[in-house]
C-alpha cells in the first residue's frame, strides 16, 4: 500500500491551517506535505508534526510574488539575487521542520527564452549545490498550462531531459498523475518509464482535481501500480475534495 502524505494546503480547508495536521492523524496518514509554510513559525509546525505523530514529505520554496503572476523565481531573469535569498529561507525552514525534499517552482516563462533556460539551469546547479551537505533532495515538477497558463516547465520530457544533463544525484523528478493526464494521458506508461528519476509523487482524480474515485481513471488501479513500480517514498493526496472537507478521505478503505 503507497504511503499517503496529506496535503494541508489543500485537504481539511474547513479547518484553520494549524489544526489540520490533527485531522490528518485522525484519519490515518502518517505523513504531511503543503505547500509554502512561510507565513508561519517552523517551530510552530514542527511542535505539530511531533504532537501528531506525521513526518513532513515536502514542501516548496517561497513562491516569490504570487499578485504579479511570479510562480517562483528560478527561471525569471532579473530575480537571481531574490531567487537566492528565497533559497536561504527554504533552508532555515527545512532545518527546522526536518524535510528531506523540497520542491522548486520555475516561475512563468517561455522554453523559447534562451535566457530563461539558462537561469533556470544555474539556479537548480546552485541550489543542489546548496542543499547537498544537508542530505536534501531537490524535485522538480511540470505542471499542465491549463491549471497554470504560462507557467515555464510544462513538459515531462523536458524535466527528464534535463535531470539527465545535469547529472546531479539530488535533482529528481515529482511525478504528479494529475498533471501528467492532462498533459499527456496513459499515465501508466508515463510513471512505469520515468520511475527511475521520481523523487515524489502525487495524485488527483482527473479532470477536476477531486479525490480518487471521483474522475476518468481507475485510481485504485494507478495507486496499487505505484507499489508494483517500486515506489517507497511517501505518495502526496494533492487534491480538492468534495464534500465534508473536515471528515474524510473515505477513499482510503481501498487500500486498508
Amino acid at each position: 500500500m503507497p504511503r499517503f502524505a496529506a496535503n494541508l494546503t489543500m485537504m481539511f480547508t474547513g479547518l484553520p491551517f494549524m489544526d489540520r495536521f490533527a485531522a490528518a492523524e485522525n484519519n490515518g496518514f502518517k505523513a504531511a506535505e503543503f505547500l509554502f509554510p512561510y507565513d508561519v513559525d517552523p517551530d510552530d509546525i514542527t511542535e505539530k508534526l511531533q504532537r501528531h505523530g506525521l513526518t513532513q514529505a515536502l514542501f516548496n520554496l517561497p513562491p516569490g510574488n504570487p499578485a504579479v503572476g511570479e510562480r517562483d523565481l528560478a527561471a525569471l531573469p532579473g530575480c537571481e539575487s531574490d531567487y537566492r535569498t528565497s533559497v536561504i529561507t527554504a533552508l532555515r525552514f527545512a532545518g527546522i521542520i526536518v524535510v528531506d525534499r523540497l520542491h522548486v517552482m520555475r516561475g512563468n516563462a517561455s522554453f523559447a527564452d534562451t535566457e530563461a533556460v539558462r537561469i533556470y539551469r544555474d539556479s537548480l546547479a546552485y541550489l543542489c549545490d546548496m542543499v547537498g551537505g544537508a542530505g536534501l533532495t531537490i524535485v522538480i515538477e511540470p505542471i499542465n498550462t491549463r491549471d497554470m497558463p504560462g507557467y515555464f516547465l510544462n513538459d515531462f520530457n523536458f524535466a527528464a531531459d534535463l535531470i539527465a544533463d545535469l547529472a546531479l544525484p539530488n535533482v529528481k523528478l515529482q511525478f504528479d498523475i494529475y498533471h501528467w493526464q492532462v498533459i499527456y494521458g496513459d499515465v501508466m506508461t508515463g510513471m512505469g518509464q520515468l520511475m527511475p528519476i521520481i523523487g515524489h509523487i502525487q495524485f488527483a482524480a482527473v479532470p477536476l482535481r477531486h479525490q480518487p474515485g471521483t474522475g476518468e481513471l481507475d485510481d485504485t488501479r494507478i495507486l496499487h501500480a505505484i507499489d508494483d513500480l517500486g515506489c517507497t517514498g511517501f505518495v502526496g493526496c494533492e487534491y480538492r475534495p468534495t464534500g465534508d472537507t473536515v471528515a474524510e478521505p473515505a477513499w482510503r478503505a481501498a487500500f486498508s
